[in-house]
């Protein structure tokens, strides 16, 4: 398929092309209830052609071999077209050329599980969070999403890379007269069908909690010392302080580039950040990115202050800093963006008891529910979480929201635990859909966080 490509963008008379072919199958089971709601498989594929010319940048997709032709001719245009008419002139970094082929590699091969065995595993743990008391219903679906792609740029590189995830995720959802709550539950990941196999633990803590959460108080709202745990504070990590590590979104925003200054001190010494796609047993593991960069493990805070950022050729140029490998698309609809990977706080050296000892009087929140950003300002869920008082755990309260401002809260950050966790599914909508975008956290005490509720 690489010398395919090769001779598709041979002899264009440009500064820079490059072509992405890609191969992507989904298979998805859907529950509601104890009904199976959908069952289906799919498989789709085409090119991406991205074009530079003179500074101008452009980019066409199809999704025939046989238009490719009229897709590069159109992204030359395009690039012609910007520059004649003034807009953004763009430059990529200088990267490597590399030649390579990155072998699929699984513990549990689910292409090879069929259907009725998929739809058999999604059923035991489903049935099993619907027998347990006050348990309503449940909204539950098996996931698989394979890409198989193939890149080719004008500057010598050669790729091929293959990645498979799976999940069953959803929600229990319980339910008493008038009043009703939901958990979320995910298993998964990108190394095989085995992670999804006896997991009957999860399942059933994630319909107990629901079930509990329906005797639960819900919180009053107010100013509170708090510990949030890896997921609550992995979502934090990825909203509120991730996305403005990605260049392209603090690109144009002035003022926010000038706050997110490499060497800027923004949090307390205590969190230090990392964007690290390497690890190869966790959903944001690749190896290169859609430009055919290789991903790099990037120190984005180190104590507190900020020593890194994530880029595209095209970004890391325009600010004169390396190039990370973080640069990808939803599919092959789509030219890549600058994408988090694995973003995680860095362990820190306190058990959870020791956290829970210091907070002394506050809140322990749990897992991330919902939420928004709106510039430095956040506002996120959380699905469950109990009362502190003089340093032991009290009654479950329910309907909590956290609320604050990014800076504000990085410095507020006054212990970390040494307990970190990883999302087993990833998800982010930042303009397309990044299933490979992962989060995570050991647990973290904040101090004066604003929890909204009754």
């Amino acid at each position: 398929m690489l010398d395919r490509l090769r001779s598709m963008i041979s002899g264009v008379e440009v500064d820079f092309i490059d072509i992405r072919y890609e191969i992507k199958t989904e298979t998805g089971i859907g529950f509601a209830g104890r009904e199976i709601k959908s069952v289906g498989s799919n498989r789709t594929d085409g090119y991406v052609i991205r074009v530079g010319k003179k500074g101008g940048f452009s980019s066409a997709t199809v999704t025939k071999e046989e238009d490719v032709p009229r897709a590069i001719q159109l992204a030359v245009e395009g690039a012609e077209t910007i520059i004649s008419t003034g807009g953004k002139r763009s430059a990529l970094a200088d990267v490597p050329v590399v030649r390579k082929t990155v072998e699929l590699v699984l513990e549990g091969d689910p292409r090879k599980i069929s259907i009725d065995d998929k739809i058999e595993l999604t059923r035991k743990y489903n049935d099993l969070m619907l027998e347990q008391p006050q348990i309503e219903t449940t909204n539950l679906g098996y996931a698989e999403v394979g890409r198989e792609k193939h890149y080719v740029n004008s500057e010598g590189t050669a790729v091929s890379e293959e990645i498979l995830t799976t999940n069953i995720s959803g929600e229990v959802i319980a339910k008493r007269g008038s009043l009703v709550q939901n958990i979320r539950v995910s298993i998964g990941g990108a190394d095989g069908y085995n992670k999804l196999l006896n997991r009957e633990d999860v399942f059933l803590k994630r319909a107990q909690i629901a079930g509990q959460l329906l005797d639960a108080d819900p919180v009053k709202g107010g100013t509170y010392n708090v510990i949030l745990s890896p997921m609550l504070a992995g979502v934090f990590t990825h909203e509120a302080f991730g996305h403005f590590s990605e260049a392209d979104i603090i690109e144009d925003n002035p003022s926010l580039r000038e706050k997110m200054s490499l060497g800027e001190k923004l949090g307390s010494d205590e969190i230090t950040i990392v964007a690290d796609s390497t690890m190869n047993n966790q959903i944001g593991y690749y190896v290169y990115d859609d430009e055919g960069v290789a991903v790099k493990p990037v120190t984005l805070m180190d104590r507190g202050v900020l020593t890194g950022r994530l880029h595209s050729r095209r970004t890391a140029s325009a600010f004169g800093e390396p190039v990370s490998g973080h640069t990808v698309a939803e599919d092959m609809r789509f030219e890549p963006i600058v994408r988090m990977g694995t973003i995680y706080i860095k362990p820190g050296e306190r058990s959870l008891d020791d956290l829970i000892a210091e907070l002394g009087d506050g809140l322990y929140l749990i897992d991330g529910k919902g939420g928004q950003t709106s510039g430095e300002n956040f506002t996120f869920g959380a699905q469950y979480g109990f009362k502190v008082k003089d340093g032991r755990l009290g009654p479950m309260i329910r309907d909590i929201n956290i609320m604050g401002n990014l800076f504000s809260t990085l410095q507020n950050i006054e212990a970390i635990g040494n307990d970190m966790e990883l999302s087993e599914r990833g998800g982010c909508g930042k303009g397309q859909l990044n299933i490979k975008s992962a989060l995570g956290a050991p647990h973290i005490l904040v101090r004066n966080m604003v929890v909204g509720g009754a």
